[in-house]
């Protein structure tokens, strides 16, 4: 059987990226990845984007003869094409919650995606956010709070053991850490899980590693 393939944007900046990438390498799900530069002026970047997928954006998967785009799409894929590694909960009850929380963060958190854009490299610092944020930032601990409280008793993420949801709120992490925000002791516990996952850290390595800088990002 031919190989999942799984085109990414750049590892220090790409956060929908990182959500199936990382679905995909903390199951131990094999996978070729192809890295194409974002937001460069080079047109071979814009046409490699274009030839996995004409949507035009990336992250895109590749399975055979059928082609997946969008991160929360390919996650329900791979959570149906390895049922065995449960990406979903098996209790109807928690399945429904993790989908609804995983659908939330992927049509919502504006404020706290435009204010606190994902960027590896940015040296660690605060920054003034705006109420909006403030209020996502407040979300997001409300939600893995309540996930933990409810669902969590067999393991230390969102649903006990690492699933879509974790997933979909990782690069939340990276934003937590990098803008230096304050949260709970609850909340820290669980990005301390997060970032010792091997998956987690190798993208991490990988995007420090990156050289390419886009200044429309390194201005916050």
């Amino acid at each position: 059987m031919a190989a999942l393939k799984l085109a990414i944007g750049n590892k220090n900046y790409s956060s929908w990226s990182m959500r199936p990438w990382l679905a995909l390498r903390a199951n131990d799900i094999p996978f070729v990845e192809t890295v194409i530069p974002l937001y460069t002026d080079n047109p071979a970047d814009k046409e490699q984007i274009l030839s996995f997928s004409r949507a035009g954006k990336v992250p895109v998967l590749v399975d055979g003869d059928i082609t997946v785009w969008d991160s929360l799409a390919i996650i329900e894929y791979i959570a149906e094409h390895y049922p065995e590694k449960k990406l979903w909960p098996d209790d109807v009850a928690a399945r429904a919650f993790a989908r609804s929380v995983c659908a939330e963060m992927h049509s919502g958190f504006m404020a706290l995606r435009s204010e606190c854009g994902m960027n590896l490299h940015r040296p660690v610092r605060p920054v003034a956010l705006s109420a909006d944020a403030k209020a996502n930032v407040a979300r997001v601990q409300e939600i893995w709070r309540t996930c933990r409280t409810r669902y969590g008793a067999g393991g230390p993420f969102l649903f006990g053991r690492f699933g879509a949801a974790d997933a979909m709120y990782a690069p939340v992490v990276h934003r937590f850490r990098t803008y230096a925000i304050e949260v709970t002791p609850e909340t820290k516990a669980y990005m301390d899980t997060m970032m010792a996952m091997p998956a987690f850290q190798e993208w991490t390595r990988d995007g420090l590693a990156e050289t390419l800088v886009i200044e429309k990002f390194e201005n916050v």
